[in-house]
């Protein structure tokens, strides 16, 4: 009976181990046909016919829109910029009008040796190709000098410091005038006989004249020191000594 009993549970574990066995076996049986056919249907020819259809469409598009862009901007034509330097405003704005560009005053600056009104900058430059209704902005000349500050030099500064502020800003300095004070500090500054203060707007052709001090701060002025003898010698009388009173 036991022994029944033994065998009995022996081939009952085979059965429920080979039962386990088979689902397995059965689930990947089942796990590769799915891979199967999902590479089957990956690699079918509908998948990639839309792919490549697709990517045709896209490419087209992008040829298409760059070829449109290129016609609307008129790609690689333009008018090129000829150099206005020296140009007179007028004329030149005149002769780029010709050509569809315009030309516009965006600052004025100075520069003596060239015509008032004439062009001294322009943006964009000589030779840069432009399109047909842009702005060129150009600095004209001045026709009259201009007015600068003068800075904060008197009494504030060395000869040489404000000497080289001065000439750093375009100013022509001549030769200093001194007077009675610290050495090469300045006391002043002026123009055509003038003095000026600190902040005066002054012309950048007028000649500037620094006034600063010599060395000397006071002169001490002595009197002449009169001799006195110690005695008057020759010069002075011979009295007698009176001795009864005058009647």
């Amino acid at each position: 009976m036991f022994s029944l009993i033994v065998i009995f549970h022996y081939l009952c574990g085979k059965f429920v181990k080979a039962g386990f066995n088979w689902r397995r076996a059965k689930r990947n049986k089942l796990r590769v046909m799915d891979i199967k056919v999902f590479l089957g249907k990956f690699a079918s020819k509908f998948l990639w016919g839309n792919l490549i259809a697709m990517a045709i469409v896209v490419l087209a598009l992008f040829i298409g829109v760059q070829f449109a862009l290129a016609i609307y901007t008129h790609h690689g034509e333009g008018i090129e910029v000829p150099n206005l330097y020296g140009v007179n405003y007028d004329d030149a704005v005149e002769q780029m009008e010709k050509n569809g560009v315009f030309v516009v005053a965006s600052d004025t600056g100075y520069n003596k040796r060239l015509e008032p009104n004439c062009i001294l900058v322009q943006t964009p430059g000589a030779g840069t190709k432009v399109k047909e209704g842009r702005i060129i902005y150009v600095t004209i000349n001045s026709s009259s000098t201009p007015k600068v500050k003068i800075p904060d030099i008197i009494d504030n500064t060395s000869y040489r410091e404000a000497q080289a502020r001065l000439t750093a800003i375009g100013f022509h300095l001549l030769e200093p005038k001194t007077i009675e004070g610290e050495r090469d500090w300045v006391y002043g500054v002026m123009a055509n006989n003038k003095s000026l203060q600190n902040g005066d707007l002054v012309s950048i052709e007028t000649p500037i004249v620094l006034v600063i001090g010599s060395g000397i701060k006071d002169e001490d002025v002595e009197g002449d020191m009169l001799d006195v003898p110690d005695s008057l010698g020759d010069e002075v009388d011979d009295f007698e000594e009176v001795t009864e009173p005058l009647h």
